[in-house]
């Protein structure tokens, strides 16, 4: 009776610990508005729960064999030369095994499931967006709208937004924790994430990367409009906007460093925007995840330069 009284004394203080703790927490990934979303909490709450059949059982046998053992309970056998046991060997050994090969099933299952560079199979056209991480704002261009913005996005509910990312500086990381996903910006490189609202509404995103002083205020309002007219709405609001991203110039200006970074509109932006600004780091820009695409380009064009070499040397 003074035992399951002392671990429920326990249990209660770590509730009341863990709720002290978490007060302040937005458990914005245990709550998600996206099909992603869901689908990485539920991982989450697999994992987690396999891994508490390790932890639970382990917390409760230290109170009780401290609470058994100890040196005022003179009924516990004293056993000095005890060493071994083939049947807690057994248990130690057999149980995290099955868990890991659990782990890794299900890991193996959703990493080719939840890619963020597979698209998602929807009958509604998707919405592309271009994603380029600044110092130390985000800029969104729409390319088949021919807008931009600074710091808000939006996009049609239950319909799929294809983001191409990249960055015109250090590296960050792209973040819409209700949506789900997360994925580097990276300069000279283009990373994708596929993702999609199911309910409407205003979802904070972030950079989940430290970047520099001003990283901490590098942060964005992901708006899911109900509808296509909502979404089409407040592309014509933008497009009221008198400031435009016409020029290199007004890139360079916009690409300064700066920590405090209110929402912008352009209602009109220079065409392949994106591309150029990863091109000027020298890259193709594909090579984020098609490191065999890579490969063959790098041996395509040596063995070019092979070629090259050997035809100038038979002609000398």
């Amino acid at each position: 009776m003074r035992l399951m009284k002392y671990i429920k004394s326990i249990g209660t203080l770590s509730l009341l610990a863990a709720a002290v703790l978490l007060s302040g927490c937005d458990m914005a990934l245990m709550n998600p508005k996206g099909a992603i979303g869901a689908e990485q909490k539920t991982l989450i709450l697999i994992a987690l729960g396999l891994m508490l059949i390790v932890v639970i059982p382990v917390i409760l046998m230290v109170i009780v064999f401290a609470y058994r053992y100890r040196e005022s309970n003179t009924k516990a056998t004293y056993r000095p030369n005890w060493a071994h046991s083939n049947k807690i060997e057994l248990v130690v050994w057999t149980v995290p095994i099955i868990i890991i090969v659990i782990l890794a099933t299900i890991t193996w299952k959703t990493t080719h499931e939840l890619d963020p560079y597979k698209p998602l199979v929807s009958d509604e056209k998707p919405v592309t967006i271009e994603v380029v991480s600044m110092d130390w704002k985000w800029l969104f261009i729409y390319p088949e709208q021919g807008i931009a913005t600074v710091n808000e996005l939006a996009f049609p509910t239950n319909v799929p937004v294809n983001f191409k990312i990249t960055s015109d500086s250090v590296m960050n990381s792209f973040f819409i924790p209700r949506l789900g996903g997360q994925i580097y910006a990276m300069a000279g490189m283009q990373t994708k994430l596929h993702l999609i609202a199911n309910e409407p509404g205003e979802y904070q995103g972030m950079s989940a990367s430290y970047s520099g002083h001003g990283f901490s205020d590098m942060k964005f309002t992901a708006i899911a409009t109900p509808d296509r007219a909502g979404f089409d709405a407040w592309v014509a609001k933008v497009k009221q906007s008198s400031d435009t991203l016409n020029t290199t110039a007004a890139f360079d200006e916009l690409a300064k460093p700066s920590q405090k970074n209110p929402v912008t509109y352009y209602s009109s932006v220079k065409p392949m925007l994106f591309q150029e600004t990863i091109s000027k780091f020298g890259h193709t820009g594909h090579g984020a995840h098609t490191g065999s695409n890579q490969t063959e380009h790098s041996d395509a064009t040596m063995n070019m330069n092979m070629s090259h070499a050997a035809h100038a040397g038979a002609e000398e």
